[in-house]
């Protein structure tokens, strides 16, 4: 398959190289030092002991690389709008569009189940409905990462995750389809995990249950996961945090897998953590803003999410992260 990977940073630059070394025709929307690297000397990756090269196409341009069968776009929700202006030159009729972040994505009541409870207005996550307009229905491709990766030079990106890189794709309207059985077929083979998934708002969610409670008290700790789940003076907080993040989830489905404070937590910072401290755009709305509109639709009382909300979005404008 001819594979665009649009916004190939750390985790999108994992991608391409185990795409390209199964053998499909990839290219990557990048930019920057990493961009003129890449052009250089290729695409590495480094997992453990082993280290990877892959030879990509890749530009700042879309519109140098060509129709592709399928996009993936590995952009944080901050600066997804630059899929919706590079995206045209990319796309034929069939071309379907993997969107992949973390949060509540713009596209969620597209498709979406009459079964599924009332949504709130999420106009917020796609301003002027650009996204809309410039990714059509019929184009879209639901997908949440679990992979941990970062570019430690120009043109090389380490894998921090190596028992643990997936990337969950289903489509809108959770039907089953030709495209996305080719496309799970594709990223297994390429090392890069995609089990069946019945409905991927759910996978988006169970995700999403960390984010917004212990990622975001990360952020205002400034500490790593493993650092705030083993903290003495949280020990109160954390069950009561995470229960309300559950009761959220579960108003949307009831299925989701509950998240407890004895799980499993990484020694490292999550991403809403890294942004801030490196001075980059923040996911507020998508982590923070999104799911308390969630709580309030299902008439829940939130207090603790409530208030980490309001602290994360004022650390987060004093820096001048986050204009909203």
């Amino acid at each position: 398959m001819r594979i665009c990977v649009f916004g190939a940073g750390a985790v999108g630059s994992h991608f391409a190289v185990r795409l390209a070394l199964a053998g499909h025709d990839v290219s990557c929307v990048m930019r920057g030092p990493h961009l003129e690297a890449v052009r250089a000397n290729g695409l590495t990756l480094r997992a453990g002991e082993a280290e990877f090269k892959a030879e990509v196409s890749a530009s700042d341009n879309p519109a140098d690389l060509g129709p592709q069968d399928v996009v993936i776009s590995t952009l944080k929700a901050t600066g997804v709008s630059a899929l919706a202006a590079g995206l045209q030159p990319l796309l034929r009729d069939n071309t379907a569009v993997v969107l992949a972040q973390n949060g509540i994505p713009w596209w969620y009541d597209i498709g979406l189940s009459a079964k599924h409870p009332p949504t709130p207005d999420l106009g917020f996550l796609d301003a002027n409905s650009r996204l809309r307009a410039a990714i059509p229905r019929e184009r879209i491709i639901g997908g949440v990462i679990y992979s941990s990766n970062e570019i430690i030079a120009p043109g090389v990106v380490a894998n921090l995750s190596p028992d643990r890189n997936r990337l969950l794709i289903g489509e809108c309207d959770d039907r089953h389809s030709e495209r996305i059985a080719r496309l799970r077929t594709a990223l297994n083979e390429a090392s890069i995990e995609s089990p069946d998934v019945a409905e991927i708002r759910e996978a988006i969610w169970s995700k999403l249950l960390t984010n917004m409670s212990m990622s975001v008290l990360c952020l205002l700790t400034g500490q790593t996961a493993r650092g705030v789940r083993d903290e003495p003076a949280l020990a109160e907080v954390i069950p009561r945090l995470l229960d309300e993040a559950n009761s959220v989830a579960q108003s949307c489905y009831p299925e989701v897998k509950r998240v407890t404070r004895s799980g499993p937590a990484p020694a490292h910072k999550p991403s809403i953590l890294q942004d801030f401290e490196l001075g980059r755009a923040m996911e507020i709305d998508v982590l923070v803003r999104a799911p308390a509109a969630f709580a309030r639709a299902a008439g829940l009382s939130t207090p603790m999410l409530d208030l980490m909300a309001g602290l994360a979005i004022r650390q987060a404008r004093d820096k001048g992260l986050y204009l909203t």
